[in-house]
Order: structure tokens, then sequence, then C-alpha cells
């Protein structure tokens, strides 16, 4: 189950975060800062995953953004997860056309819609680019 989505800049910038576990303000901040701590210290050579608190940590570095989910620490496919971050990357790049940090900063909604048609619940739920796509479309036609 995923507990959480965050998307970083090389900066170390909150772009975006998704939970799907009930956590406070405090906690998140605190979870955020020594995660992308983390990340952004870590060389290309090293594992994209690790274990950190009750959690098992799964990132990516695509261009200037780090990807980052926060799993359950027990039998989890990590390359299942490493592909959703992959897909996840995939359709926002299909969406935006050639998404970058600014496409997030300035449309964060539609990128939270995009998330929240894949995963419900901590659950990956769709992964078809053209079914997630879909709604966005059907909304934009409608205003």
């Amino acid at each position: 189950m995923i507990h959480f989505v965050l998307m970083v800049n090389k900066q170390g910038q909150t772009r975006l975060a998704q939970y799907y576990k009930q956590t406070t303000v405090k906690e998140r901040i605190q979870l955020e800062g020594e995660l992308i701590r983390k990340c952004l210290s870590r060389t290309e050579l090293q594992c994209s995953f690790w274990e950190y608190r009750d959690y098992r940590i799964i990132y990516r570095r695509y261009a200037s953004l780090y990807f980052i989910i926060g799993v359950d620490n027990e039998e989890e496919n990590e390359l299942a997860y490493l592909e959703f971050i992959h897909t996840l990357v995939e359709t926002m790049d299909k969406y935006f056309e050639n998404v970058c940090e600014l496409d997030i900063m300035f449309n964060i909604e539609k990128a939270h819609f995009i998330i929240d048609e894949m995963v419900m619940n901590g659950c990956i739920t769709e992964t078809s680019k053209p079914a997630i796509l879909r709604p966005l479309h059907d909304m934009e036609k409608q205003s």
C-alpha cells in the first residue's frame, strides 16, 4: 500500500505531496525534510529504494524532479513501484506535452487529479494512460 507520493525539485522544495495515511502537518514536514535530504545526497550509483522508519522508500529522478513514494515495509515489490513512478511520469508527460516543474506548479490541481485517477486509498487502481487522461480531457471540453 502506498502511504505518500512526493514530487520534489533539486533544491529540495516539495512541489506536490499526496498522503494516504493520516499524519499531522508537523510529522509531514519532518518526514519530507528527512526524505528530501536523503534523496538529494544519494548518487546515481546507489539503489533507488531503502527502508526508513515504517516505510520502504522508492524514488526516481526525472530531469529536475524527484518522485518519491513511501510504501509498506513488508512484502512489497519495489520494481513494480518503480514502474508505477515511470507510468506516472509518462502520463503527465503525455498530458502536459513534455512535463516540467513549472507545469506541475501552475497546474497542481491537474497533477493531483492524475494521481487520484491512478491511486485510490493507497492502492494502485489504474495504469492505462488513456483511461487516466480521459476524464481530464472531458473536463476540458466542458469548460
